[in-house]
């Protein structure tokens, strides 16, 4: 299992969360250095890429969804890779995952077999066994669920990653539905609605 900070990890699930798997817009308080420092470890351990496209579009920090133009002024989007979704413990189901370009980022143009369709569901994806995200979904599904702290002592993510798996990785992109009790002598239990 990749070893992620949790800057990482929110880049990432965000990511993912995205229809064009565009890594931009980062958390709003990244920027400058900063922002340039947490990419540049993403790019170079191959958990996200960089993709040119024809668009002239002049990257605007205000905006965030541009990462750079290049020496040609084309506009250079960051996507999240196949080895950024391993590391995040998510995988494209199946063989009809998103096309790739030659440097594992998704492809920014449309297949040429497939017609456009705007209103198509996004892919559903699972979690891949062994992986933390696995290990959450088996705790929250298991007799009496989980409370905050088991998940934590488990997992070894921070409290504010595991709501964020809850509301992002779980209900958003699996549909799961985590619903919540008060327990006497536990506290807040969280569980799966079956």
């Amino acid at each position: 299992m990749t070893k992620l900070s949790d800057t990482q990890l929110v880049i990432l699930s965000s990511a993912v969360e995205r229809e064009d798997s565009n890594v931009l817009p980062l958390p709003g308080s990244l920027r400058g250095g900063a922002a340039a420092k947490v990419v540049g470890a993403l790019l170079k351990r191959g958990l996200i890429a960089e993709t040119t496209t024809d668009s002239r579009t002049k990257a605007d920090a205000a905006l965030n969804r541009i990462w750079r133009n290049d020496e040609d002024g084309n506009a250079i989007l960051l996507h999240i890779t196949d080895a950024g979704l391993a590391a995040i413990g998510v995988e494209p189901e199946g063989s009809g995952s998103a096309p790739t370009g030659a440097d594992g980022a998704p492809s920014t143009e449309p297949p040429q077999d497939a017609p456009a369709e705007a209103d198509a569901a996004p892919k559903a994806l699972t979690p891949r066994a062994g992986t933390k995200q696995a290990k959450l979904i088996e705790m929250l599904r298991a007799d009496g669920g989980a409370t905050i702290d088991e998940i934590v002592a488990e997992t070894g993510w921070q409290p504010h990653t595991v709501r964020g798996a809850f509301s992002g990785a779980l209900k958003k992109k699996l549909g799961l539905d985590v619903t919540s009790e008060k327990v006497e002598g536990r506290g807040r239990v969280y569980m799966l609605s079956k």
